[in-house]
């Protein structure tokens, strides 16, 4: 018998009764777990295996599964779902969770992320996309892919008078080493201010900043690209809906 904390990230309903989950765990990364059972109606199962739950779960390992042997809610997180922001934006960040971690690499940085953004977006009311762009930064950076934003990736040079970012490059560049990627995306200097305040703001204290909304969605277009080339994904289905509230 394994025990460990996990967030359930997404269900999938196996034959009539059953749910195959990914959870995101503290002691074993991402796995896949089989939940016998789930969707009876009286079953112990269905408080611990919703969607953004945080449990404490005893498993035992199969061949092709985990299996729950029994779990207790640490928190449901139910107020994600009293408000649609949350709810659109708390997909979002289980499904970019689910899509760029590999299974069964143990994360504890990422899962300490993962529950404090919950929890955060469970009180929020307002500004919500200077949230996830804030999550989104610190996320790539424990996941190994901090944006390089201190001096210019290519050559070193600090002068930001005028800068794109470069999506391949995975940061800034300066005016002199535009030839180097003619792909890297415009960037003024309130864009470039805002995802420094962003990646370095905590979850908690971002009431202190004030950030345009026009300038928001520049920034979050380009993070956006910058986590789909990383982690090898075209697109993502929860970010389509998210967009048409905010765009």
């Amino acid at each position: 018998m394994l025990r460990t904390e996990g967030i359930v990230l997404n269900e999938i309903r196996f034959k009539e009764t059953s749910k195959i989950l990914n959870i995101y765990t503290k002691k074993f990364g991402r796995i896949n777990v089989m939940a016998r059972g789930a969707y009876r109606p009286k079953s112990k199962l269905i408080a611990h295996t919703q969607p953004f739950s945080y449990n404490e779960y005893q498993l035992y390992k199969g061949r092709n599964f985990y299996y729950i042997n029994e779990g207790a809610v640490i928190e449901s997180f139910y107020s994600i779902r009293e408000k649609m922001e949350r709810v659109i934006y708390g997909f979002y960040i289980l499904e970019l969770v689910n899509k760029s971690t590999p299974e069964e690499e143990k994360n504890e940085v990422l899962f300490l992320l993962l529950e404090k953004g919950l929890r955060v977006l469970s009180q929020l009311d307002d500004g919500f996309l200077k949230f996830i762009i804030a999550f989104e930064l610190k996320y790539m950076s424990f996941l190994g892919y901090r944006p390089f934003i201190q001096k210019c990736v290519s050559c070193g040079n600090k002068d930001f008078s005028n800068i794109k970012f470069s999506i391949h490059g995975g940061g800034i560049i300066c005016n002199d080493c535009f030839a180097v990627d003619a792909k890297a995306k415009p960037m003024n200097r309130l864009m470039y201010e805002s995802m420094v305040k962003l990646l370095y703001v905590s979850l908690d204290d971002l009431s202190s900043i004030d950030i345009s909304k026009d300038i928001l969605i520049k920034v979050q277009e380009i993070v956006e690209d910058y986590i789909l080339f990383n982690i090898d994904r075209g697109e993502f289905n929860s970010l389509n809906l998210l967009k048409s509230i905010n765009y």
